[in-house]
């Protein structure tokens, strides 16, 4: 029998599996009914879903365009080439690479590509603000690399250069890493690539989350100062979920074959194509407002929370998020992230520098604004959202206030709906 005559194949997901259907649809709900907070996360477009939701996701294609190892891939080679083309005119770079299935494994390629196990490496600490992947001891990246960290300073909680290029000449690396996940400042690139220089090691820079406002032009960028970027697609870039790499011609060889056959099997063809539509949509003047939005909402969060007796780390910040110490208002980060679930919005706890409490029980959270800016939200709804975030805070254990907060979310979703 053909898939064309197997009548479980038409039947539509809410039949077939309403388990599933069901999953999905509270999922686009709670999409909806909520205030997005996580600087990580934002809404892709519908053209976005459908590319990933396509045909493309039946192919394997080993390999790279006009080298697969598979027959059949003229039009899924028309999509990557569309990708890597959109990349490389959006970041001006020398090589892109677009299959990497994630941030992660666009970092783990990397290593592959240029460290042996036991080599060096410098990464920002991720109790400071890095991530696991530049060389956490619970991560492969510090299992089998001699991994080292450089922290913030304690009293600015900025990156302060001195330090790390002290860091670099005590550890002398063979790859210093850049890059953050809840440093909420601008990194200074080109100080980064003197201070690898003079060790002889080379750069890295992990924009995952400044990838989107890199390519908009509304952040310094990485591109010609930096040996290797990774990037993810989501986040600030508002495409799918996956990663990528860019780098200087002479790694392209070696990055490329620690991507296939190195460390993955057959691309995800229908998430690249997503990622190729993605990066049209960067190219629009749309986008470039869209990041600017992300940035002044943020910064505009971030004055109504100061104003509201909040700390926040580093004092502000200079991106899409914001990390809010509150050890002030007497709560940790997992009860401010219960509480805010009870008023409908999401956000993550999360670890601050020199966090005397851990990161099982953190004194942060981490709010972000690309998902709140795509939605239409600008600065008016920024003053209204920290307004609530301080009244829930301040009146957690009031249950009648916390609905009535609730009720003043609702409507605030209802009028900027998702899709």
């Amino acid at each position: 029998m053909s898939l064309a005559e197997d009548s479980i194949s038409r039947v539509p997901l809410a039949q077939r599996d309403p388990e599933v259907a069901a999953a999905l649809k509270a999922e686009q709900k709670r999409q909806q009914d909520n205030l997005i907070m996580i600087a990580s996360e934002n809404l892709v477009s519908r053209a976005v879903l459908e590319a990933q939701g396509s045909v493309l996701t039946n192919k394997y294609a080993e390999g790279y365009p006009g080298a697969r190892y598979y027959g059949g891939c003229s039009y899924v080679d028309r999509a990557e080439e569309l990708a890597r083309t959109r990349a490389l005119q959006i970041f001006g770079a020398e090589h892109v690479n677009v299959q990497p299935h994630s941030g992660t494994s666009a970092n783990m390629a990397v290593y592959l590509a240029l460290l042996k196990p036991g080599d060096r490496l410098l990464g920002m600490d991720l109790s400071h603000g890095g991530h696991l992947t530049h060389g956490s001891k619970v991560n492969i990246s510090g299992r089998y690399y001699d991994a080292y960290s450089y922290g913030v300073d304690r009293g600015s909680n900025l990156i302060d250069l001195e330090q790390v290029r002290a860091r670099a000449l005590e550890v002398r690396p063979k790859l210093v890493i850049a890059g953050a996940s809840s440093y909420p400042r601008q990194i200074d690139f080109a100080g980064f690539k003197d201070l690898a220089a003079e060790v002889g090691a080379i750069f890295m820079v992990d924009m995952a989350h400044t990838a989107g406002l890199i390519a908009a032009g509304v952040h310094p960028s990485p591109v010609g100062l930096a040996d290797i970027i990774t990037a993810t697609t989501h986040k600030t870039f508002r495409g799918p979920r996956g990663g990528l790499i860019l780098s200087r011609k002479d790694y392209a060889s070696c990055i490329d074959k620690a991507v296939f056959p190195g460390l993955q099997g057959g691309p995800l063809m229908h998430v690249i194509a997503a990622k190729a539509v993605a990066f049209k949509e960067a190219q629009q003047p749309e986008f470039v407002t869209y990041q600017e939005k992300v940035l002044s909402n943020a910064k505009s969060l971030a004055a109504a929370l100061t104003e509201l007796g909040f700390d926040l780390v580093t004092g502000g910040t200079d991106t899409h998020l914001v990390l809010v110490d509150l050890r002030r208002k007497k709560i940790s980060g997992n009860e401010a992230e219960r509480l805010f679930e009870e008023v409908q919005i999401t956000a993550n706890k999360n670890i601050i520098p020199y966090d005397p409490k851990g990161a099982n029980d953190p004194s942060g959270i981490r709010l972000g604004t690309p998902t709140l800016t795509s939605r239409g939200m600008g600065s008016e709804e920024m003053v209204k959202i920290a307004a609530i975030i301080g009244a829930a805070i301040d009146n957690r254990n009031d249950r009648l206030f916390l609905d009535q907060l609730k009720k003043e979310v609702n409507l605030l979703t209802s009028e900027f709906p998702v899709y």
